[in-house]
């Protein structure tokens, strides 16, 4: 299960498309590399930070903040609340107090003289880049007689600041920028050590051309397809605090209370408890989401002429034929899996679409990446 739904969201960052750009004109950000739809990917699936809405965004300290803590061994404890409040300007009951107060507590970020930490005012790039640092294993010893010249140096040194053009140390931060920022992290190798940060810290393995295998990643940490109908069964199926949680439906970033008003019908559900994210999914063939859901009865399975042992596609009772193009979801719908006709699904989807117009659908293909017996 997980391989197959690792292999659509590895396919679908590489072919440079996501929920966001179907649905949004298109924009251009400042120091976004070519593969940045990539990085994207890769950060979304690691819970480090939301990936969509305006990336041109700058980001707060407080929520700098919680991205340090979420990119952090800290991860699996972190919570929207805290009984302690470190900051005169950061009270218990602030969203970001939990996270505000490991970074403080861990030296990667440093409030302000009278008690402040002005969580409120925009992060710049010397704070960006002193906590990156940190996180691999540097300390204030390491860049001692100059920490701010010496910190500079040595984010430039390790590759920190790739597609992340400024010059200025006090240039602010903005959320494409922590994109690049967390990515180059994840294939940076710890402080004194051969083991790269995501490997390490994140499940997240880095290739032979020194990029993060996301591929790797999603099978390693995300578990799933579970399928729900009711706001019990996602508190069944979901092993963690969803207040706690980065919430997706249909590649939009949601909330609680969203997640659980979508569960009327046949909602799919995939999740990561070592990011504390959850990807859900209830789209239809009118949705532009990166995946759909189909429910239906099988009424025919068709198998290549030139192989039939392996079966090609399959039509549902909704009138519409699914294509079976990867050998996992072919052995499924095979005489040796256990799917056979007559038998209720729930298919997980995505709609190729190569060659069509605006107004000609005619051509666009429908290819299952998942299912899921109700």
């Amino acid at each position: 299960m997980r391989s197959r739904f690792a292999a659509g969201m590895l396919a679908l960052a590489l072919s440079g498309a996501s929920a966001v750009s179907l649905a949004a004109p298109l924009c251009v950000y400042a120091n976004t590399a070519t593969n940045f739809d990539y990085r994207k990917r890769v950060i979304a699936l690691s819970g480090i930070m939301t990936t969509t809405g305006d990336l041109s965004q700058k980001i707060t300290r407080a929520e700098f903040a919680r991205m340090l803590v979420r990119a952090s061994g800290y991860r699996s404890v972190l919570t929207d609340k805290s009984n302690v409040s470190v900051f005169a300007d950061v009270k218990s009951g602030n969203e970001y107090a939990s996270a505000i107060r490991i970074a403080a507590e861990q030296g990667w970020m440093t409030g302000y003289l009278g008690g402040n930490f002005k969580p409120d005012q925009y992060v710049t790039l010397n704070e960006a880049a002193k906590g990156v640092l940190y996180l691999l294993g540097y300390t204030a010893d390491d860049f001692s007689g100059d920490q701010f010249n010496k910190r500079m140096a040595e984010y430039a040194d390790l590759d920190l600041n790739e597609n992340i053009s400024y010059s200025d140390p006090t240039t602010v931060m903005t959320k494409s920028d922590c994109v690049n920022l967390f990515y180059n992290l994840m294939k940076t190798k710890q402080k004194g050590t051969s083991s790269y940060y995501g490997a390490a810290v994140l499940d997240a393995d880095v290739d032979d051309d020194g990029e993060v295998n996301a591929l790797a990643m999603a099978d390693n940490t995300t578990r799933g397809p579970k399928l729900a109908e009711t706001k019990s069964d996602i508190d069944r199926i979901i092993p963690f605090d969803l207040d706690d949680a980065s919430i997706f439906l249909d590649g939009a970033e949601t909330s609680k209370e969203g997640l659980y008003a979508s569960a009327s019908e046949y909602l799919v559900l995939y999740y990561s408890s070592s990011t504390k994210t959850i990807w859900a999914y209830n789209a239809d063939e009118s949705s532009d989401s990166d995946k759909l859901v189909a429910h239906g009865e099988v009424e025919a399975i068709y198998y290549n002429s030139t192989d039939t042992l392996v079966p090609s596609s399959v039509t549902l009772d909704d009138g519409n034929t699914y294509q079976l193009n990867s050998s996992e979801v072919q052995f499924i719908f095979s005489v040796y899996g256990d799917v056979k006709v007559g038998d209720d699904v729930v298919l997980i989807y995505q709609r190729n679409s190569a060659g069509t117009t605006d107004d000609d659908d005619s051509s666009s293909t429908y290819v299952v990446v998942d299912y899921v017996e109700p």
